[in-house]
């Protein structure tokens, strides 16, 4: 029973993590950054073309994940970036990294749990528990956000970044410029919408899979199975 219990926690705490990994594998690529990059006007903000921002931000993305962090890009012979916006894109990249290593231990402990516990109802109900905890604190989150966006983004950049490392100016800064405020807005609602689907959806799909406890099933007794092969007769 003990076991048991750890397990469920343990699955309830790594459920929501492995989902904000699919919701940022989603968002943060090369497809969708052109495409909002695109509707937020950034070429109009760097004075780059629109295919000298997707190759820039292609190239940080490629550095961000596979490496090596130098973001070194240039336009016309010109760096991209100060060395401000250099160390905060390594901090990007290390934050990442970091979430990528905690999924990855997120899915295990699914992935372990659920084979021990052979699809147990109380394997799913967890399951169902961690999205539903999920989608709560994406609502709560969104009703913030909408009120509040600057203090809540600037909150959100203070948990994971050190205090005036994030803050750059949009007229001569070119990494706010390549992700002006309407990306990180029209971003930041895409997140919100696309996470409570994917709550939603695991909330469904694990309640199907739950089954009532085997303690709570009705046990059959010599004189109930009497009485049913009478009751067939």
């Amino acid at each position: 029973m003990l076991a048991r219990r750890a397990g469920a926690e343990l699955v309830a705490l790594a459920m929501p993590v492995v989902i904000v990994a699919v919701m940022v594998a989603f968002f943060f690529n090369p497809a969708y950054v052109a495409l909002e990059q695109d509707r937020a006007q950034a070429d109009a903000w760097t004075g780059f073309t629109r295919d000298e921002v997707h190759t820039v931000t292609n190239s940080v993305l490629d550095q961000i994940y596979l490496g090596p962090p130098s973001f070194d890009q240039a336009v016309g012979g010109q760096p991209v970036f100060d060395l401000r916006e250099r160390a905060h894109l390594a901090d990007v990249r290390t934050v990442l990294l970091g979430l990528g290593l905690v999924t990855l231990i997120a899915a295990a402990i699914l992935a372990v749990v659920g084979a021990a516990s052979r699809g147990a109802g109380w394997y799913w109900r967890a399951v169902r528990r961690g999205a539903t905890a999920l989608a709560l604190l994406i609502v709560a989150g969104g009703v913030l956000f909408a009120f509040a966006f600057d203090a809540m983004f600037d909150l959100f950049h203070r948990v994971f970044f050190a205090g005036g490392s994030y803050t750059f100016d949009p007229r001569t800064e070119r990494l706010v410029q390549l992700f002006p405020a309407k990306f990180w807005t029209d971003t930041s609602i895409a997140l919100a919408v696309v996470g409570l689907v994917l709550c939603l959806v695991v909330r469904r799909l694990a309640g199907r899979r739950a089954t009532e406890p085997p303690d709570s099933r009705p046990v059959a007794t010599p004189g109930s199975l009497s009485s049913s092969l009478e009751d067939a007769r």
